[in-house]
């Protein structure tokens, strides 16, 4: 297939291209996906595309049949989403931020994620709920994304732990197209988390649609002496951690988890079957996180495995600071997996 260069965001505005042109019945809607819910007599058309740009260009292509501004009621719009999966359609509902989640929980929780089952399979429920979510800080430098502990969460655990949902975080272009188009076709309802900070991130996209496999993890670097998990921009963290431990002798094999829900356990204890020692980087609160459902997963089928307790890194216990230099110290970073690491090795810091 050719390839191309793309973003995060490209990536997947081109995924909706693409499978609403295949698909008459995916439709889009959310807040100022395009252009403002009543403004279109003014003539302001698609002057958004939503808050990371991503449908911009839908409402001309498709009109606003199938590109459906709403106002400012999560609870309202989610639920219609519902209903309209229930009867044949196939939205994708921008939730611009996972924050907002609280606003909708009931719909999405209650009803998305039970109707199937409570129906006996009598009805489906094909709907994408699209979020962003993570801070933008840059590491080292004295600004971050300041968008504070309303619009910064990460929170797929919450959304992990509800039985008849599937949730992504894929962590570069090439997956976001994949597997947003995996989920626009998946019967079930799907959340697609979208790391606000990798949205400019570009890779090699090929210019078909395609899919990638909603519960498959992949090994994006092979190693022999320990094993790595990350998930969305902590893959990233992980490959820059591989990178300075292989300089102290170590050579890290890197997973991306890809899918929080259904979890690969399969890829992650072959892993950890070969190299005997595990670290699950995480930018989501500590209690209850996916890490900690991870380790527990390789601890409980796994424990013959390991040569070393199973550590875990995630960001504190706290709400998303404001501050960019809290913000800073917030995110996990690569010096703190190296630590976790040496922690696990039992040796000190290495020069």
């Amino acid at each position: 297939m050719a390839t191309r260069k793309l973003n995060v965001r490209q990536a997947i505005t081109e995924a909706l291209f693409q499978e609403m042109r295949r698909d008459p019945n995916v439709i889009v809607m959310g807040e100022d996906v395009a252009g403002g819910a009543g403004r279109a007599h003014l003539g302001i058309i698609d002057p958004w595309g939503g808050p990371f740009r991503s449908t911009k260009g839908l409402i001309i292509e498709f009109g606003p049949e199938r590109v459906i501004d709403t106002p400012i009621s999560e609870m309202g719009f989610v639920g219609a989403a519902v209903g309209a999966a229930m009867t044949g359609l196939r939205p994708v509902v921008d939730l611009s931020f996972i924050d907002l989640l609280g606003c909708c929980l009931d719909q999405v929780m209650n009803q998305a994620a039970k109707m199937r089952y409570m129906m006996g399979g009598q009805v489906k429920v094909p709907m994408v709920l699209r979020a962003g979510y993570g801070t933008t800080t840059i590491p080292g430098q004295k600004r971050g994304g300041g968008a504070a502990a309303q619009h910064s969460q990460t929170m797929y655990s919450m959304l992990a732990h509800v039985p008849g949902l599937k949730c992504v975080a894929p962590s570069n272009p090439y997956d976001a197209k994949g597997l947003l188009i995996s989920a626009i076709r998946d019967d079930d309802p799907v959340i697609f988390f979208e790391h606000k900070f990798l949205n400019s991130l570009s890779g090699d996209v090929p210019e078909e649609s395609y899919t990638v496999p909603i519960g498959k993890a992949e090994v994006v670097r092979p190693g022999k002496d320990l094993t790595l998990v990350g998930i969305g921009r902590m893959t990233h963290v992980c490959l820059e951690a591989a990178n300075l431990l292989a300089s102290e002798g170590l050579e890290a094999e890197v997973i991306d988890l890809k899918t929080v829900s259904p979890i690969d356990e399969e890829t992650i204890l072959n892993s950890v079957k070969k190299t005997h020692r595990l670290v699950v980087v995480d930018e989501d609160n500590p209690v209850c996180s996916v890490a900690r459902d991870v380790a527990a997963r390789v601890a409980d089928k796994g424990f013959d495995y390991l040569d070393a307790p199973v550590k875990t890194v995630n960001a504190p216990h706290t709400p998303v600071p404001f501050s960019a230099t809290l913000e800073d110290l917030y995110v996990p970073q690569p010096p703190q997996v190296i630590e976790a690491v040496h922690a696990m090795l039992g040796i000190g810091a290495r020069a």
